[in-house]
């Protein structure tokens, strides 16, 4: 009697252990899914952002090779694909994505600034007109204000501008924009201003800094502004500034700016003594 309880409970004791497994077997494989799909959206996010653009595009190529329904997937390569330069190519993948029943604002915001990377700007201007007013990003005005720039509708540019401006940490990509727009419509003053705002933003943004000169110049402002720059810079920039003096017939002026280019450069400076050498020639 006493053998039979012991088996009974030894008996008792394998089913439970048995039944535990069955049951924690489906949960660990389970847990194991979704630490997979966790690490699955952190490398895509890391592939459209960190990574190298083309290694970025081949992943999501492979990942879409076997899994081809997945949009997630396909907005991904499209990202990578104008990260590695190729807008061209990413202008075929955003067109399988604006028409996807899950297109969002984002996408078509997105397909608007690969279709201006290669000056489609009618069709980006259609894509924008198709976001919804409420939907309001940086990236959206900025974009629409580049838009309304190549229209010449620059009330509409300036605003856009503005509000581009405000909706960012780092204004100085968008402010250069602005000012460079102005630089085209001939308003240097204003052009200066807005250049050397994106300046404080980014002492590091020689486009603005070039823009800036050009801005000054063109006011016959023949002196370098007071901002933070190197030695190589100095001289880029007074060869820029000579450049525009003699566009603008000031050919004294131009030859003494290129002789101080070629002084201030750290390195032989071939294009100011190129420059300088077709100036004294002619």
């Amino acid at each position: 009697m006493r053998l039979f309880s012991v088996a009974t409970i030894g008996l008792a004791a394998v089913l439970a252990l048995s039944s535990c497994a069955k049951l924690k077997k489906p949960s660990v494989e389970k847990a194991i899914d979704s630490v997979n799909v966790i690490d699955s959206a952190n490398l895509t996010d890391i592939m459209m952002t960190v990574a190298d653009p083309n290694e970025a595009v081949n992943y999501f190529q492979r990942s879409l090779q076997k899994e081809p329904d997945r949009i997630d997937f396909t907005r991904g390569l499209a990202k990578s694909l104008i990260r590695a330069g190729r807008a061209s190519e990413a202008m075929v993948v955003y067109e399988k994505i604006v028409a996807d029943k899950t297109v969002t604002s984002q996408d078509r915001v997105n397909f608007a600034g690969a279709l201006i990377r290669t000056n489609e700007w009618k069709r980006a201007e259609a894509q924008l007109n198709k976001v919804p007013p409420t939907y309001e990003t940086y990236q959206r005005y900025r974009l629409a204000a580049m838009i309304a720039d190549s229209n010449k509708a620059w009330k509409k540019s300036d605003s856009f501008y503005e509000i581009a401006a405000g909706m960012t940490t780092k204004p100085a990509g968008v402010l250069n924009n602005w000012g460079y727009s102005k630089l085209t419509r001939g308003d240097f003053a204003a052009a200066e201003k807005l250049f050397l705002e994106a300046i404080s933003y980014d002492k590091k943004m020689f486009t603005a800094k070039n823009n800036l000169v050009l801005a000054r110049a063109s006011q016959r402002k023949y002196t370098l502004p007071v901002i933070q720059l190197t030695q190589t810079e100095r001289a880029k920039l007074l060869h820029t500034m000579a450049i525009s003096a003699i566009k603008q017939g000031d050919v004294d002026i131009a030859r003494g700016l290129l002789a101080d280019a070629i002084d201030t450069s750290p390195r032989y400076f071939d294009a100011a003594v190129r420059t300088l050498a077709a100036l004294n020639n002619s």
